[in-house]
């Protein structure tokens, strides 16, 4: 089964008291001491981002790891990557990744992967770099399109609360067919997805939602069914 879990938000990174959205990524792996692999490159594999993983993901039954492609652990990647049972890809520059990792060739490395049953997660750029097409400020300025890896259809705006312009941008951009209809996430919001399909929408927080949105001489905007995790 290919799965793919993006995160509009959240997460170690965003939330390091509530663990609820990694609990559910562990989760997911079905084994006692799942491999997690942390990809920080949209950071430029910044330090303190690799560090805050290491806190949260030491102190869980699981085997963390990161692979920096300025520090590389070893010249063969794909056997590194394809040993992994969780792949995480953090937030940052969306256009940097997706620029570095066709060059170190990491980007037909994860569809292989992902063939093969690893689970591929991400936040933020590291959620929209799974879909054709996403909303980035990786130009500077404004919120642009940006063409990602095309594993999932359509496109995904992250930070969909967290971020004022998100919402008007999306939609303007949509509107205006600049950029393909998709999925908009809170912040706190994971969408789950099982061989390309939803198979469930998660958050961590009480009222973050998930939304379809697509224009048909008028933006639609439609509401997903969210779970909150910490209704258990």
């Amino acid at each position: 089964m290919r799965q793919i879990i993006a995160l509009g938000g959240g997460g170690f990174s965003m939330e390091p008291d509530n663990p609820l959205l990694d609990l559910y990524i562990l989760k997911q792996a079905k084994k006692m001491k799942p491999q997690i692999c942390f990809i920080p490159t949209a950071s430029g594999d910044s330090d303190n981002y690799i560090a805050r993983f290491y806190n949260f993901f030491n102190q869980q039954n699981c085997k963390p790891s990161h692979l920096s492609l300025f520090n590389p652990p070893t010249r063969d990647l794909e056997s590194f990557i394809l040993e992994k049972d969780i792949i995480y890809v953090g937030g940052g520059n969306t256009k940097n990744l997706l620029a570095l990792w066709k060059e170190w060739g990491l980007d037909d490395i994860l569809r292989k992967a992902w063939n093969q049953g690893v689970i591929l997660v991400g936040l933020s750029a590291g959620s929209i770099c799974w879909f054709e097409e996403g909303v980035t400020d990786s130009f500077g300025d404004g919120l642009e399109p940006i063409q990602c890896l095309g594993f999932l259809k359509g496109s995904n705006c992250p930070h969909y609360d967290g971020e004022i312009e998100r919402r008007p941008a999306y939609h303007k951009l949509i509107e205006t067919q600049k950029i393909k209809s998709g999925i908009a996430t809170d912040d706190g919001v994971a969408i789950h997805y099982k061989d390309l399909e939803i198979s469930k929408i998660v958050s961590s927080r009480p009222n973050a939602k998930a939304y379809s949105v697509s224009c048909d001489k008028v933006v639609i905007e439609t509401e997903l069914q969210t779970e909150f995790l910490g209704s258990y």
